[in-house]
């Protein structure tokens, strides 16, 4: 059987949605070689293989691609072969104008959930877990293509057991760029209102709820500035965060941990329930520096 060679194209946000990774997995499904690349301007694609094959490999690229994917425009076309004798993720190129799209940061999926949850699992309460379809994306990425070394998380090296998960085609985090856990990634600290480190990890992270239960406001830093945070239910708290933000009737935004909870304290309103529990949920800590910080 003689071998043609598909060259592919595609622009748009296709970056940082796992789409190497699917690729990837589609031409190893149908025993084509070549490669996949992020480029600046989207994602790049070569592959060899019979003619039906190759068909199948571009119906499904398009039909199939990650549900956080958005694809603008998508341009192929046959050629000759080379000869590839594998398919590979190759490094990014960054030759030639920006032009790809960069996604906001994706709210937890229910996988990462889950490990969050479960106390044998290494990622347990650990607040960066990530994976290909959720976490940080804008908030971490420094210029484009999008692959670890431009992001924030290139000063933490992946432990061992991350590099393998990373390296593993049949893992989710499988070229995952923000990927870490508690041996490698970022940590949380907790300061106090003198700019004193008082705690870090899991601790950090119960006493900066302790606070916010005791009526204090705690700043949570992230990489694109800070949250100022308050019980809601707490007159004084407000009263405060109010007079100092100079935000006499103005609404702060509240955040709940589910719409069911939301129902019981708010009008019910069809523009909200379609937003509630999306990947868009409304708050991630920046995956590059958290620091909880009492303010007095």
């Amino acid at each position: 059987m003689n071998n043609i060679r598909l060259s592919i194209v595609i622009r748009g946000a296709v970056q940082g949605v796992g789409f190497r990774p699917f690729v990837y997995r589609l031409a190893a499904g149908l025993n084509l070689t070549g490669w996949v690349m992020n480029s600046a301007q989207g994602v790049f694609i070569e592959a060899e293989g019979g003619k039906e094959a190759l068909d199948r490999f571009l119906l499904k690229v398009q039909r199939e691609a990650p549900p956080r994917a958005s694809i603008q425009s998508f341009e192929f076309s046959f050629l000759d072969p080379i000869g590839f004798t594998s398919f590979e993720i190759r490094t990014s190129g960054a030759s030639g104008p920006k032009s790809a799209f960069v996604l906001p940061d994706i709210a937890v999926c229910p996988e990462c959930l889950h490990e969050i949850f479960d106390s044998a699992n290494r990622r347990y309460r650990y607040p960066f877990t990530n994976c290909t379809n959720c976490g940080p994306r804008f908030t971490i990425i420094e210029a484009l293509p999008y692959d670890r070394p431009n992001t924030s998380m290139k000063k933490f090296a992946m432990c061992p057991a991350c590099r393998e998960e990373y390296e593993n085609p049949s893992d989710r985090r499988f070229h995952a760029q923000p990927n870490a856990c508690p041996d490698c990634g970022p940590k949380l600290t907790l300061w106090n209102d003198a700019g004193m480190p008082q705690a870090e990890g899991d601790d950090a992270l119960l006493g900066a709820a302790e606070a916010i239960r005791s009526g204090r406001i705690v700043a949570v830093k992230g990489i694109g500035g800070f949250h100022l945070i308050a019980d809601a239910r707490s007159a004084a708290a407000e009263h405060v965060l109010r007079e100092r933000k100079h935000r006499e009737e103005k609404p702060f935004a509240m955040m709940v941990p589910s719409l069911d909870m939301a129902k019981t304290i708010v009008h019910d309103r069809s523009s909200g329930r379609t937003a509630a529990g999306v990947s868009r949920s409304p708050d991630r800590s920046a995956q590059s520096a958290a620091v909880f910080k009492f303010i007095k």
